[in-house]
């Protein structure tokens, strides 16, 4: 569909059965709107998009979207390093190598997340990041940082465009193939792993399918692997089972291709992404009839990405009351969200990958094809802890001596020593990068009357959980509010 004509589509389209309202937002409905698709919302563009209507504010969203990335990638991302060269070292060399390539992981990780930093488009990225999570594959497997970085280039490129194409290029994808043991299906001795995890995960979710439908498709998978020297897929016919196939109550000589496009040709395709969207923006709990109605949609419009959220983003249950503060900040919306939304000066961000690990969201490292399980999951005894540290240590780094300031730096180090080289270095990299994280409170307060309620309004999902004491203003009543549970909410 041609550029010009989708705009019109998106802009025109009013889904059956929703209550559209006419009116403008207003702020604290706007502030939950760009909460939601963003990590953070200033008090300006809280303002601007309070006056526009749902369909308008959500038609400017996705109008920013994109599929460019402005943080350089590292230098190595174009270099892949052949297993077979792998194999042809002595122990010192392989160790060399495993050195240079958690580095690799390491620059990857923080690539990333400046672009997520500094992006002025945080819906793509909030995207780019759900389909990291629906797509699994992790750099602890795969083993190639470069095969991760085309991963991570290619949802970004349809990660708001049209969920077939996405699906059929991903399961394509050599960092794809590689994780989930493609690479070793072959004729006569399948391998079912991929042909599983399509169906449960990326397509039908359980219960919409049978073993049976399993084993058949893996026989279509395969022949498919990539090429050891370039990291590129291939397709080797002469591994590929040629015979007739039965998937879902449909037979012939399928293809991967194929049995791709009659998973999607599944309603319940649909409404398994539908879902998993409305747990992402919407509530924990999706209602079964506007997803059956938002999926026809997305169906009829050929998996359209952006039918499908914007759908969710006018709909009267986004801003429903009882939704407001029900999902649970993930570290990135944590971490990114008050980096953003305070306007950090941040140096290396080395510390930060520190923080995501310990809070559980490794990037380019999901705990298995699952991926993160989010919501309540983010929150137990230990993690809450380690939130509430991570927010005094941010919002008090100002006021510390600095030697204090520097050995507790110097603690935390010891600790995250394997975010970059093993020793020393790595050590006193990581606490310059801690002296250089910085947030002018007097400037950022400066936006708001002393003792404004505003503020709270802006940062928090809704009221306070604990009182204000009276009379308290600056910074100690911003430390107040983000170490509300409140804050922990979005």
């Amino acid at each position: 569909m041609k550029p010009l004509r989708r705009l019109l589509l998106l802009m025109l389209l009013l889904a059956p059965g929703a209550a559209f309202a006419a009116d403008a937002l207003g702020f604290d409905a706007a502030r939950h709107l760009l909460n939601r698709t963003s990590f953070a919302a200033s008090v300006d563009d809280i303002n601007a998009f309070a006056a526009l209507t749902r369909e308008q504010a959500a038609d400017r969203l996705l109008a920013w979207t994109g599929t460019k990335v402005g943080t350089p990638a590292p230098g190595w991302v174009n270099n892949f390093e052949s297993p077979r060269r792998v194999r042809g070292m002595n122990e010192a060399e392989r160790k060399a190598f495993q050195r240079e390539q958690f580095e690799k992981g390491v620059e990857l990780r923080g690539w990333w997340l400046t672009e997520m930093l500094t992006t002025p488009s945080p819906l793509t990225e909030k995207m780019v990041l759900f389909w990291h999570n629906h797509f699994v594959s992790s750099l602890r497997k795969v083993r190639s940082p470069s095969l991760m970085y085309r991963q991570n280039l290619l949802l970004r490129q349809h990660a708001l465009g049209y969920f077939g194409d996405m699906l059929h290029e991903v399961s394509k994808d050599p960092a794809m193939v590689v994780y989930l043991d493609n690479a070793s299906n072959r004729k006569g001795q399948p391998n079912e792993n991929f042909a599983r995890e399509v169906m449960e995960l990326f397509t039908l979710g359980e219960g919409n399918y049978g073993e049976q439908d399993i084993k058949e498709a893996a026989r279509a998978f395969t022949g498919w692997g990539i090429d050891p020297a370039s990291g590129e897929f291939v397709f080797r016919r002469q591994a590929h089972d040629e015979d007739v196939k039965t998937v879902l109550g449909r037979s012939g000589n399928f293809d991967g291709d194929a049995v791709l496009d009659i998973l999607l040709a599944q309603p319940q395709t649909a409404e398994f992404i539908v879902a998993k969207l409305w747990r992402e923006f919407v509530s924990p709990n999706p209602d079964p009839v506007e997803v059956t109605r938002i999926a026809r949609v997305f169906r009829d419009h050929r998996y359209d990405i952006q039918v499908a959220l914007r759908a969710l983003l006018v709909s009267d249950a986004f801003y429903a009351p009882q939704h407001r503060a029900t999902l649970v900040k993930s570290p990135i919306d944590l971490i990114v969200g008050t980096l953003r939304q305070f306007r950090f000066a941040t140096g290396e961000v080395a510390p930060f990958q520190f923080a995501l690990r310990q809070l559980g969201q490794d990037l380019f490292a999901p705990p298995n094809v699952k991926g993160w399980p989010g919501g309540e999951a983010w929150i137990n005894s230990a993690t809450l802890l380690t939130r509430k540290q991570l927010l005094e240590r941010l919002f008090r780094a100002h006021e510390m001596p600095q030697p204090v300031l520097m050995a507790m730096n110097r603690d935390d180090a010891e600790r995250a020593k394997d975010i970059g080289n093993p020793g020393a270095n790595a050590r006193e990299r990581f606490r310059r990068a801690m002296m250089d994280v910085h947030f002018d409170a007097n400037r950022w307060l400066s936006q708001f009357r002393p003792g404004d309620p505003l503020m709270a309004r802006v940062v928090l999902a809704a009221d306070p959980a604990n009182p204000q004491p009276a009379g308290m203003q600056g910074i100690d009543l911003l430390r107040q509010v983000v170490l509300d549970p409140m804050y922990q909410l979005k």
